[in-house]
């Protein structure tokens, strides 16, 4: 199949707010700078859904969303030497082209060229997919809600052939974002006090960030109280359900942490929510990040005396961690018992039912499901 166009399987939104339609597509060999991978497998992420329901501003019609994939390379476009056929990969949506002044700073993990991949088409303004005849739309910087799928290499990682590529495709988004806003965003100190909104991956992966820091009290906040047990597996020590108060969460978290939390996580991408999180940090020194993302057209006000009075408000992507060189060591942590992954995945299903795996997660009812790719050889 090297060189040649591959016809799969995949799932399509043909317009805005449609639910995914299982059809047959043609990808195209990688060009200059690309590779072409088989995705094993792939998660499926609430922006998915947001792109799906139009609140992301990149999304473009009709589109093969899926950005939370691993798989193995097939081929390889003219320029590539670090990836070869057989090689184990996870693509990132963050790319890491290593020439920009961003990728050369030590202040940032922001690429240039992340800003140039939302158009849903490839550097040259052309797709690799197609069906019926028509050019399908990427979504951010690739796809993975489909067999085969061309990625530029600078949004790739190579990972140790050893890792599973079912668990591993969730460093891709979810676990490494809300763990790294944790270690590397927050930077929360041994002996701290951390409260998470949102218990999803991205919240789960930011309450194991808080534990591997040493934070000593870490609180976790949700409405939907039957995601509490799998909270504290990774590392709350309590957890509440802000129905279940009598007053706003902000002043019972400054009540039961004498005056304010010292680090606060927003993982839900509620303008509200993130209000609560920044306002219930502690004065002087607390630190608030926003992890979640919220529609492309919201706003939030803010009181400035809230800053004046010490707080930091912070946002991250890909939590601050540079993504091709960093995904490689998050997967070798997680194959010597440091990070969890496997906690994560409640449910694996077919391609076939990946509409029925969204209404899983917008009931609440499943952290992350795994999309098992069955491709006929």
């Amino acid at each position: 199949m090297e060189g040649k166009i591959i016809t799969c399987r995949g799932a399509i939104v043909w317009a805005q707010q449609e639910q995914m339609k299982i059809e047959e597509i043609e990808v195209d060999p990688p060009r200059k700078g690309e590779v072409r991978i088989k995705i094993t497998a792939t998660g499926i992420c609430h922006s998915d859904v947001s792109g799906q329901a139009g609140k992301l501003v990149s999304t473009k019609f009709p589109v093969i969303l899926g950005h939370e994939g691993a798989g193995i390379v097939e081929s390889v476009g003219e320029g590539v030497t670090k990836f070869k056929a057989g090689d184990h990969v996870v693509p990132i949506f963050l790319p890491q082209c290593k020439n920009c002044m961003f990728c050369k700073s030590d202040k940032t993990n922001f690429c240039v060229e992340f800003g140039t991949q939302q158009r849903g088409v490839m550097s040259d303004g052309t797709s690799r997919i197609r069906c019926r005849g028509q050019s399908i739309h990427t979504f951010l910087g690739f796809s993975t809600f489909l067999e085969y799928s061309v990625v530029p290499e600078i949004n790739l990682a190579k990972v140790d052939m050893k890792a599973p590529l079912d668990k591993v495709c969730l460093f891709s988004c979810g676990v490494t974002t809300g763990y790294g806003a944790a270690v590397n965003t927050a930077k929360v100190t041994p002996g701290s006090t951390c409260a998470v909104w949102g218990l999803g991956a991205l919240g789960l992966a930011a309450v194991m960030g808080c534990k591997n820091s040493g934070a000593s009290r870490i609180i976790a906040i949700d409405i939907n109280s039957s995601k509490f047990d799998i909270a504290k597996h990774f590392g709350a020590t309590e957890c509440i359900n802000p129905n279940d108060l009598d007053i706003p969460i902000k002043d019972h978290l400054k009540m039961i942490a004498h005056g304010g939390v010292d680090y606060t996580f927003e993982a839900v991408g509620n303008v509200e929510i993130m209000k609560q999180a920044f306002e219930s940090a502690m004065p002087g020194y607390g630190v608030c990040v926003l992890i979640g993302v919220a529609p492309y057209k919201a706003a939030m006000t803010l009181s400035p005396m809230d800053f004046q009075l010490g707080r930091t408000l912070k946002g991250t992507i890909f939590g601050c961690y540079k993504s091709v060189d960093s995904v490689p060591m998050l997967v070798d942590e997680y194959l010597n018992g440091k990070i969890k992954i496997d906690e994560f995945i409640t449910h694996h299903m077919k391609l076939e039912e990946i509409n029925d795996a969204v209404d899983l997660m917008l009931q609440g009812k499943s952290i992350r499901t795994i999309i098992d790719m069955k491709i006929a050889e």
